[in-house]
C-alpha cells in the first residue's frame, strides 16, 4: 500500500488556528477513539500546543474492548498523561468531563485563589482527528445542538466558543490531521473505521486487514456473525473472504463482501473492539530505548 497523503488546505489553516488561539485557553482536551488510542492521535500535537495542560479524552468507550481501554488508561497515566474514558453520548459525560478538567489545572486554581483571582470559568480547546466524536461530545457539553454532527470526516469546518456550564467554555476546532501516513498499519486502522475517506485505501486491502485482526483477536464474534464452522477459521482471511462471498450469495461479487464486513465493524456488529493493543506499543517503546 502506497502512502496515503490527505491534508485538505482547511486543515492547513485549522493548524495555524490552533496554534494563534492557544493563548486565550487554559486546557487542551485531545480527543480519540477509545478503539485507536494511538493511531487516532496526531503525532503533530505535541509540537503544535507545546506545554499547555492537556486532558486525553477517550471516546467511544461503548465501542471499544474494556479490558483493553483499562490497560490503556494505565499505559498513558505511566506516560505521565491524564486520560478519561467517556461515551459522549452518556448524560453523566459533562460531570466527568469537567472534574477532570478541574483536577489537571487544580495547582492552577489554587494559586489563583491564592491570588485572589475571581474563579471564572475554564476555557477549553477541543482536538482531535476527525470522526472521532468531537462533534457529539461538543454538542453533549453545551446541552443543545451546538455543532454539527455527523458520521463522516470533515464535518466541523469552522472554530466557534461554546457556553458548557458555568465551569466551561469550549472552543471547537476542525478535525486536523497529519499529512501522510507512513505507518500503513494506521491508515488501515483509520479506514475500518471510518477515520478516513472510504476511497483512500482500496476496499480489499482494509477487509484483509480487519477480518485477519478478528481471526486472530476476536473470532468467537466472527465465527457467531458469519455462522461458522471451527475448520472455516483455519483458512487465511483471504480464502475465507473468497467462501464467505460464495456462502452469502455473492457469487464473485467480493466488493459486496467487502462493505458487509466493513460494514458489520462500524456497525458494532463483530462485536466490541480496539485495534491499538498495549503490548505491541509497549515493544515499540522498548526498541527505542
Amino acid at each position: 500500500m502506497a502512502t496515503i497523503q490527505w491534508f485538505p488546505g482547511h486543515m492547513s489553516k485549522a493548524r495555524r488556528q490552533v496554534q494563534e488561539n492557544l493563548k486565550y485557553v487554559d486546557i487542551v482536551f485531545e480527543l480519540v477513539d477509545a478503539r485507536l488510542p494511538i493511531s487516532s492521535r496526531n503525532p503533530m500535537l505535541g509540537k503544535i500546543i507545546g506545554d499547555k495542560p492537556r486532558l486525553m479524552i477517550l471516546n467511544k468507550k461503548d465501542l471499544a474492548d474494556e479490558k483493553l481501554s483499562i490497560e490503556w488508561q494505565n499505559y498513558f497515566r505511566q506516560e505521565g498523561l491524564n486520560s478519561l474514558l467517556i461515551d459522549s453520548k452518556e448524560q453523566a459525560t459533562v460531570k466527568k468531563v469537567t472534574a477532570a478538567a478541574k483536577n489537571v489545572l487544580a495547582d492552577k486554581i489554587a494559586r489563583d485563589k491564592e491570588r485572589g483571582i475571581q474563579e471564572r470559568a475554564i476555557r477549553v480547546m477541543v482536538i482531535g482527528i476527525p470522526n472521532v466524536g468531537k462533534s457529539t461530545l461538543l454538542n453533549r457539553l453545551a446541552g443543545k445542538k451546538a455543532a454539527q454532527v455527523g458520521n463522516r470526516p470533515g464535518v466541523t469546518k469552522g472554530q466557534q466558543w461554546i457556553r458548557s456550564n458555568k465551569d466551561l467554555e469550549i472552543l471547537d476546532t476542525p478535525g486536523i490531521l497529519w499529512p501522510k501516513f507512513e505507518d500503513q498499519l494506521v491508515g488501515l486502522k483509520l479506514a475500518l473505521t471510518g477515520a478516513i475517506k472510504d476511497d483512500l485505501i482500496p476496499k480489499d486491502e482494509i477487509t484483509i486487514y480487519g477480518l485477519e485482526y478478528f481471526m486472530t483477536n476476536y473470532p468467537n464474534e466472527v465465527v457467531k456473525r458469519y455462522k461458522l464452522m471451527d475448520a472455516d477459521m483455519e483458512l487465511s482471511a483471504v480464502d475465507l473472504i473468497i467462501y464467505l462471498t460464495k456462502k452469502l450469495g455473492f457469487k464473485d461479487d467480493y466488493d459486496r463482501f467487502y462493505d458487509l464486513f466493513i460494514k458489520d465493524v462500524r456497525d458494532g456488529k463483530l462485536g466490541k473492539f480496539t485495534l491499538d493493543r498495549v503490548i505491541d506499543f509497549e515493544s515499540e517503546d522498548e526498541e527505542v530505548k
